[in-house]
Formats: C-alpha cells, sequence, structure tokens
C-alpha cells in the first residue's frame, strides 16, 4: 500500500545510549500490530538490533527503519544509535524525519549525547518532543525529569502524558489530550495498556498539564491566540488545529511519559503523532546549485520526481540497498531514472518498504516518504536521483569529520586488495568513516568518530572475511623548512664513453613566510644555463624538496634561486641539470639551518563542567594552548585549543578515560610549527628507523 504524503510522519528516536530507545521502537512496532511478540534488547531478537554486532554487544550500531500504521497515517520510525561514535546514522535518520523525539532516562535526567543531539536540532531547527522513560524505577522521576530538561535547555516542555505515580508505584500515564488515562497491565510487557477513567487524585494535575497545552495551541495561530485571550480557553477542533500549527513551526517541546518495557504510554504517543504530528508537506529540504547556492526546497508531491540517497547498507540476501528519501514527486519501481550526482542513467527495478531487516515491495513512494531502492548500479549515499526533467540537486548529509585514526594492513600480503575492497564498502556503508592511502607515510589510514566504530568494523572484517589486520599509530606528516639563508653549487659529471652527462648549478635559498610553500625564481644572466634546461633545474630542486635532508620529509616554505651554472654544449641534458640541481638544494639545505615543522590542530571539546579541569591540564601535558573557554549550557563546557596532531592520535581514547565516556571533540589543522630539542631528535630517530625497516621490507 502507497501513502500520500499528507498521509506519511516521519519520526526519529534519538537520545544517550542506554535511555530505552530501541526498546520503545520495539514496543511501538508491537502497539502498532506490526509483530506479534515485543523482544527485549538481551534476548538479540528485536528488530531494531539485528545485526550480528549489535546482538553480541547488546547496542545500536545501525539506524533501523520501521513503519507503523495509526489512524490511517504510515509512521516510519527510526531507531537511531545513542553512541556517538555513530551520529552519522543519527544525522540521516534527521535529515530524512520531519520531528525527532529524544529519549531521557527518568532516573539519570539530560545527559551529554542529549545535549548534542539538541544542539544539532536546534541547528536543523527541527520540531522535536521529549520522551521521558523507565519510570517505575525506584529512581524514576517524571517531575525532576522535566525540571532538569526546563534548566538545561531553557525550555519549558508542555506535557502531553503524565505518569500516576513513580517508581514502584507507577500505574501508568494520563492522555493530556482526550483527558483519559492508560493503565499498566502486569509486568510481563506481553500486553498493551488499558483505557480507563482518570484516578480523581490525578484530577488538578490533568487540569493544570491541559491548560498548558491550550496555551501551547494557541501559540500556533494568531486568530486562536486572540480567542484564549478573549475566552480563556479553545474548542476542541481549534485545540487540535493549533497544536498541529505549533508543532510543524516548534513553537512548543511535547513531552510524554512511559515505561516501553510495560507498554505504557506507548497508544497515546502514537495517536499524538499520527494526528499531531508534523507531515512532511510542513518541511523543507536544500538544494544547491552548480556555484554552491543553496535552496530551500519544499516537499512537494506535485513537482517531477526528485529524491536523495540517505544510506547505503549491504545485505548478505538482498545485496546492496539504497536508502531513499523522496522529496518531490513519486518514486515509482520499474521505471527510469537519472542519477543526477553521476550523470548516468538509473534503471529503478523494485523498491521496498521495510520492517527492521525485513523487506516489503511496494510499488510507489510519495514525496516525504522513505524506502529502499535494490541492487542500484550507480547510486551511492548523497546522490540525487530524479526523474531527469530538471537539473535539481540536494545539498549533502552534514557530517562531523571523523576525529580517531588507525594505521592498517593485511598480516598477509596477499588479502591486501581485499581488505581495501571492504574498506571502501564500510566507508560507503557509514559516511563518517574514511579509508585512504596516505602516499606521504606510505600507511593505509582508516578513520572513525571513536575507537568504538572503527573496531567494529575491523572486528567484522575479521570474522566475515577471516582476515587478518594488523593496527598500529598513525605517522604524523612533519615538514622540513630552513632557517636563514645558504648557498650551494653542484656539479654533475659523468663519462660513460660516447657523449657524457654534464651539468653545474648553484643555487639560492632563503625562508619564506608560513605557509607559502614555494618559490622558484630563475636569476640566471647570459645564458650560462640555456632556457631549455631550466626546468630540468626546477625539477631537481622539487625531487630534492620532496625527500628533506633531516628525517626524509618535504619541504616547505623555502625560496629556491638559481643564480648561476655551466653546460657543455654537447654533453649537458635535462636530465644532468636535474641531478645537479637535487644535490645543489640539499647541501643548501644543510647549510640553511633546517629545522622540522609538525602541524597544529584545532581542537574543540564538549565535557561536563566537573571534568573541565581534568581535560584542560590533560592538554597543557599535550603541549597544548587553550585558546578560550565558555559554557554552552547544560552543564557542558566547550574548550578551544590548539595542540600537535602528534599529541591527539589517540586522543578519543584519553578522552574517554578522562570524560568516563561522556566528552566529546572535533579536530582540524590549521598550520605548522617549528619543534626542536629532544622532540626534534626523537622524530628524526623515529623516521630514520623507518626508512631502514622500508628497505629490509
Amino acid at each position: 500500500m502507497s501513502y500520500t504524503t499528507d498521509l506519511i510522519k516521519n519520526v526519529s528516536i534519538a537520545g544517550h545510549g542506554g535511555t530505552g530507545k530501541t526498546t520503545l521502537f520495539e514496543r511501538l512496532l508491537f502497539a502498532g500490530g506490526v509483530i506479534p511478540k515485543a523482544e527485549t534488547v538481551e534476548s538479540g531478537k528485536t528488530v531494531g538490533d539485528s545485526s550480528p554486532e549489535e546482538v553480541e554487544r547488546k547496542i545500536s550500531i545501525h539506524t533501523a527503519l520501521a513503519h507503523v500504521e495509526r489512524n490511517g497515517k504510515k509512521i516510519n520510525l527510526f531507531d537511531t544509535p545513542g553512541s556517538s561514535d555513530f551520529i552519522g546514522d543519527v544525522i540521516l535518520s534527521f535529515r530524512a524525519s520531519e520531528f525527532a523525539i529524544l529519549t531521557v532516562d527518568g532516573r539519570a535526567g539530560v545527559q551529554i549525547e542529549t545535549i548534542k543531539l539538541w544542539r544539532n536540532l536546534e541547528g536543523r531547527e527541527k520540531p522535536r518532543g521529549i520522551f521521558i522513560t523507565k519510570l517505575d524505577d525506584e529512581r524514576g522521576d517524571y517531575q525532576n525529569t522535566l525540571d532538569d530538561i526546563r534548566e538545561k535547555f531553557k525550555i519549558t516542555p508542555v506535557p502531553i502524558t503524565i505518569p500516576m505515580g513513580n517508581g514502584a508505584a507507577y500505574q501508568g500515564v494520563i492522555n493530556v489530550l482526550n483527558e483519559k488515562a492508560y493503565f499498566v497491565q502486569g509486568d510481563a510487557g506481553g500486553t498493551l495498556e488499558k483505557e480507563g477513567a482518570v484516578p480523581a487524585e490525578y484530577a488538578d494535575a490533568l487540569a493544570a498539564a491541559r491548560e498548558r497545552l491550550i496555551e501551547a495551541a494557541a501559540e500556533g495561530d494568531d486568530s486562536l491566540m486572540e480567542k484564549y485571550i478573549d475566552k480563556g480557553s479553545l474548542d476542541a477542533e481549534e485545540m487540535h488545529r493549533g497544536l498541529i500549527e505549533a508543532l510543524a513551526e516548534h513553537k512548543f517541546v511535547p513531552a510524554f511519559a512511559g515505561v516501553a518495557l510495560k507498554n505504557s504510554g506507548l497508544i497515546p504517543f502514537l495517536d499524538f503523532i499520527a494526528d499531531i504530528g508534523p507531515n512532511p508537506k510542513t518541511a523543507r529540504d536544500i538544494s544547491v546549485g552548480e556555484d554552491g547556492t543553496k535552496t530551500d526546497i519544499s516537499i512537494d508531491p506535485d513537482k517531477p520526481m526528485a529524491a536523495l540517497v540517505i544510506k547505503t547498507s549491504y545485505d548478505q540476501f538482498s545485496g546492496k540497498l539504497s536508502w531513499i528519501k523522496v522529496i518531490r514527486g513519486k518514486l515509482t519501481a520499474d521505471t527510469e531514472a537519472q542519477n543526477v550526482s553521476e550523470n548516468k542513467k538509473e534503471r529503478i527495478g523494485k523498491i521496498y518498504t521495510c520492517q527492521g531487516k525485513k523487506l516489503e515491495e511496494v510499488r510507489e513512494f510519495y514525496a516525504g516518504d522513505v524506502g529502499i531502492i535494490s541492487k542500484s548500479a550507480t547510486l551511492k549515499t548523497n546522490d540525487t536521483l530524479s526523474d531527469g526533467s530538471g537539473s535539481i540537486s540536494f545539498i549533502h548529509l552534514r557530517l562531523p569529520e571523523p576525529v580517531h585514526s588507525v594505521a592498517v594492513n593485511a598480516a598477509a600480503k596477499k588479502d591486501d586488495d581485499k581488505l581495501g575492497e571492504f574498506l571502501v564498502r564500510a566507508a560507503e556503508e557509514d559516511k563518517t568513516f574514511r579509508y585512504q592511502y596516505n602516499t606521504e607515510t606510505k600507511e593505509t589510514v582508516i578513520s572513525g568518530m571513536g575507537e568504538l566504530q572503527v573496531n567494529i568494523i575491523l572486528d567484522k572484517i575479521k570474522q566475515n572475511q577471516k582476515i587478518e589486520v594488523e593496527t598500529h599509530v598513525p605517522h604524523v606528516a612533519y615538514r622540513e623548512t630552513i632557517t636563514k639563508k645558504a648557498g650551494a653549487e653542484y656539479t654533475h659529471k659523468k663519462q660513460t664513453g660516447g657523449h657524457g652527462q654534464y651539468g653545474k648549478v648553484l643555487l639560492e635559498i632563503a625562508p619564506l613566510p608560513r605557509g607559502e610553500n614555494y618559490q622558484f625564481i630563475n636569476a640566471i644572466f647570459g645564458g650560462a644555463i640555456p632556457k631549455n634546461y631550466i626546468p630540468g633545474v626546477e625539477k631537481g630542486v622539487l625531487e630534492g624538496m620532496a625527500a628533506g635532508t633531516m628525517a626524509g620529509y618535504p619541504v616547505v616554505d623555502v625560496e629556491v634561486k638559481v643564480v648561476d651554472g655551466k653546460y657543455h654544449p654537447v654533453d649537458s641534458s635535462e636530465l644532468a641539470f636535474k641531478l645537479a640541481a637535487r644535490n645543489a638544494f640539499r647541501e643548501a639545505m644543510r647549510q640553511a639551518a633546517p629545522t622540522l615543522l609538525e602541524p597544529i590542530m584545532n581542537l574543540t571539546v564538549f565535557v561536563e563542567d566537573k571534568y573541565l579541569g581534568d581535560v584542560m591540564s590533560d592538554l597543557s601535558g599535550k603541549r597544548g594552548k587553550i585558546q578560550g573557554q565558555s559554557s554552552v549550557g547544560g552543564g557542558i563546557e566547550e574548550i578551544k585549543a590548539q595542540v600537535p596532531q602528534a599529541e591527539l592520535l589517540r586522543y578519543s581514547i584519553d578522552l574517554r578515560s578522562i570524560t568516563s565516556g561522556t566528552g566529546s571533540f572535533s579536530v582540524e589543522f590549521d598550520h605548522y610549527a617549528p619543534i626542536s630539542g629532544k622532540i626534534s631528535e626523537d622524530v628524526i630517530k623515529a623516521a630514520q628507523a623507518f626508512r631502514v625497516q622500508e628497505s629490509e621490507e
């Protein structure tokens, strides 16, 4: 069955790890009649956590997609990972959704990942709500959690459901919208909650919550606000309309209560999403022109078909699966389309909706819906697919840069190519994972959002492909430069019978400002070196710069001037002048007080304020220079620093240790800076040892 745009609701379930996202996802599918029995995360049989690595670790690693039909609406649900290592899958779900629900543990309150996800949603201006979980625990407290949310996010959540009791006294929830109570039916969780009358002791709490809900509805429309001010209330139809408009414009944050393991709070939540939740017509996406100009695009079923590939995955039975968010028009099976990003025709064969790993074939998807194309020939994540009638192209997913890198190689040389193939596939499945060969350090380097993400990918390769992988900390791409002017000459002369080789070059070199890299000046007068040999001289200089003299690292920020030379009318050649220039440059370098340069990174760290002192002390011990520190709200501090890259190669592990896994950071290159003394000596020794090892291999 296909659903038109106005009948579709896309909801991302996100939150800090361990707050009950997958349990909520599973129980919503049970409440919606999709599955006959709800499984626990511990069982390894949930719809959301279906991959071997998720079953083994009892955590979500990949986003799962499933849907529920409620009140004639199709509700697409995304179950997302809680670890920051897998933020890429959270972001793709945010891109595909019009509404996000953040799960908050009723015992712990707002946690650091909750805050980071909230900030991401703020940047997207995405409507969102809160689902407070685990209220049957003795430490669970609905009101304290609401107060924490109010303090951390500087908002006043609007309760849609309120709990009847906390801890052992928990009985269920009250739906403020329809003023009904939903009682837990036993502890096993095999029966849905039962609707009934609101107990008298909760009458005042319900009245106060309903008044707040009416206020939120009035904010959705000016005419409703006028009526509310005049009469002090709204009727049911006005309240319904106002809530729809206010939520679509993110004018209030709805709050839900529940205990998913007891199937409590599910029915009111599904009813709210179906009846009040934003549909795709209320949202917009972003297209990008050839000149980089960005334009807001409405999600419109009446325009020519255009869709974005939000994810690529590989299934052992179904092969390559391309997850598609249809943004305009209608995507139909067994048709031809245009891969705008690749400028290639794409044959659309079968298309599917899914319930976790279970694929269900359909004929079409309307704008706003999310589905899967199987076995695509050309499609990749971030590609735009269209009907070929226009040149629209959608902006790519806004993903963070990887922060943790490891150099890898296959233990058996024969497996290197096979290893590369699967690393390429892993990088396509998760766009926050990178794979590249560093020609400078001669290493294959993989990078991700953290040690957990990288290790899971390597473990998967080892288990599925039977490839033993060796890892080590990547080498740093140091540079060499000079600190004073110098000059040198070199004559290349060789007689081998017949024509010989002859070329004499005199060079002068001088430091350039940091970042200017290289300047070559031909200062020859009078034809000491003929013009046709000057390119050979520059080639020799560039070869000398590439090889360095101290530790074999490339030379930067040097001005090279060729001032004199000599040639032979018979024996000179471009090769002879290249060799002469290369050796002259090396000799000049030795006399110009060479020094090593190391890459300096801009580091931004987010930590809970209680860890601030420890983190700043650690950065100082890493030769870091603190650039600034400020509060970003919610008890989270932001630290900006400049730190040598060599000190950050295992920073994701260090920060996790210092902050008990709660800290996060981003890093980017800024500049190169000189190093000397013992640090420089150690780098040179390590480089020399590496070259010896290479020659032995």
